[in-house]
């Protein structure tokens, strides 16, 4: 399995800030934030199913653009959103509505649609050996999901947008062969309020989460906003102890 971070910011406005996405191999993303849109025309077509988080718009931008852009390209195989059933009813009511863009279900026709949508709640799987996908729980403002991707060399963890989560980390302490797990880490310590009413984490929140953590995974932190990054990575390194989080990089890539 191979996973390119795609977009890991938590704003835009540089030549490498991009908002959350994950290439898997060339078939799937996790998420579908600004980064999708670097890919070439033809590795937008190659993509047959996205795995949501949560339908905040810094996650699913690039959606609504991607099946507009390859729906000539599929040849009619339909692009599966993957997701709980709460994400998908954002999805119909607010996005592909035909007011704010297309109900792609729907087209061509509902018989042979471009996009199919596939509920996927917490503590379900889909897909088999050697690449299997599973829903973890999160904390957040809205209905959210993280993700444990298994492969037969090893596991990748992506909390998604979280707050403190207790019922997390038995599940990740669970898993013998995890490899990197990726974390937010969206404000600094400065404005931990901001993180509490936003479900967020910080530097000192994430540090307590982490306590909880009995592997030796390598951690990497993502959404940090642009123009705090320098101020959230010290805090972190600070408090953090022996297993100090790093920051993800833009197209960075994970080979499992």
């Amino acid at each position: 399995m191979k996973i390119r971070v795609l977009g890991c910011s938590g704003g835009i406005g540089g030549r490498h800030l991009r908002t959350t996405s994950f290439l898997v191999d060339h078939d799937v993303l996790i998420d579908a934030g600004t980064g999708v849109a670097d890919l070439s025309l033809g590795e937008l077509a190659a993509i047959d199913h996205v795995f949501l988080t949560h339908a905040h718009l810094d996650h699913i931008a690039c959606l609504p653009l991607l099946l507009d852009t390859v729906m000539d390209r599929r040849d009619g195989r339909p692009l599966t959103v993957h997701a709980p059933q709460a994400v998908i009813d954002t999805l119909t009511r607010h996005i592909f509505n035909w007011a704010v863009w297309p109900d792609f279900s729907a087209i061509p026709d509902t018989a042979a649609p471009v996009l199919r949508y596939a509920p996927l709640e917490v503590g379900e799987s889909w897909g088999d050996a050697p690449r299997r996908f599973t829903a973890l729980p999160a904390e957040h403002t809205v209905p959210a999901v993280g993700y444990h991707l298994a492969s037969s060399q090893g596991s990748f963890v992506f909390t998604g947008d979280t707050t403190c989560n207790p019922a997390l980390w038995p599940l990740l302490n669970a898993i013998a062969d995890l490899r990197a797990l990726v974390i937010e880490c969206a404000f600094p310590n400065r404005e931990q309020h901001l993180a509490a009413v936003s479900k967020h984490l910080c530097p000192a929140l994430l540090a307590a989460e982490l306590t909880a953590y009995r592997g030796a995974a390598e951690i990497f932190v993502t959404h940090l906003k642009p123009g705090q990054t320098e101020e959230t990575m010290a805090e972190l390194e600070a408090l953090t102890g022996s297993n100090v989080p790093r920051m993800l990089q833009h197209n960075q890539i994970f080979l499992l």
